[in-house]
């Protein structure tokens, strides 16, 4: 009986680069944390007071955002332990802010696309970076 292994490298196509591909994840879901997480300093007061949060935790939301996109990417040039465990908690950094986005402002509506009911509009980009978030967690440098 012959069995064929979908783990058999020796059948893998490789292309030219392809072990540098974690870095098209990496540095788009960085860039989109970085931003967020770095614009939210100079107006954390209104920032806090819009969502109708303490100023302490949206001030976290801020730090967590910006240190998991940071991590992201620390993690990545850091190809050893230490990278590793930096990416997987970025990781989960990312889980726990897109678990807050979407349970606070985008449950409800698939669509991206701002509503009546849902001005920020829903979930489908946020469940993305969720899920991208939890790859990382659950992969680290093994990405």
């Amino acid at each position: 009986m012959t069995t064929l292994s979908t783990n058999d490298s020796s059948l893998a196509l490789t292309l030219p680069g392809a072990s540098a591909a974690h870095w098209l994840v990496r540095a788009s879901l960085a860039g989109t944390f970085l931003y967020h997480g770095i614009t939210k300093f100079p107006y954390l007061a209104a920032g806090a007071e819009m969502m109708g949060l303490p100023f302490w935790l949206w001030a976290l939301v801020a730090v967590v955002e910006t240190a998991a996109g940071f991590g992201i990417l620390l993690g990545g040039v850091l190809r050893n332990r230490i990278g590793d465990v930096i990416t997987r908690a970025s990781g989960l950094g990312v889980i726990a802010i897109m678990i807050g986005a979407i349970w606070m402002v985008h449950w409800g509506q698939w669509s991206n696309i701002p509503s009546e009911s849902h001005p920020f509009g829903g979930m489908e980009f946020q469940t993305l970076l969720l899920a991208v978030g939890a790859f990382f967690a659950l992969r680290g440098n093994d990405a």
